[in-house]
């Protein structure tokens, strides 16, 4: 699900999508509401993140749209 939504809501990009989390958890304005496990979520991410830096790949290429 986080691949999907940085495809098509963050522009193939994590870090808009950490913003949101961060900000949400800082009670700060934010874009768009993942789960109520942010920490959690903001985890995910980042993990998902190094592998792409890792393995240089974009996991949302592997997303089919319909």
């Amino acid at each position: 699900m986080l691949v999907v939504l940085k495809r098509q809501l963050y522009g193939g990009s994590w870090e808009p999508m950490l913003d949101d989390l961060r900000n949400r958890l800082a009670g700060k304005p934010y874009i768009f509401k993942l789960a109520n496990r942010i920490q959690d979520d903001i985890e995910r991410i980042e993990q998902m993140k190094k592998f792409e830096q890792d393995k240089k790949i974009d996991l949302a290429d592997y997303v089919e749209m319909p």
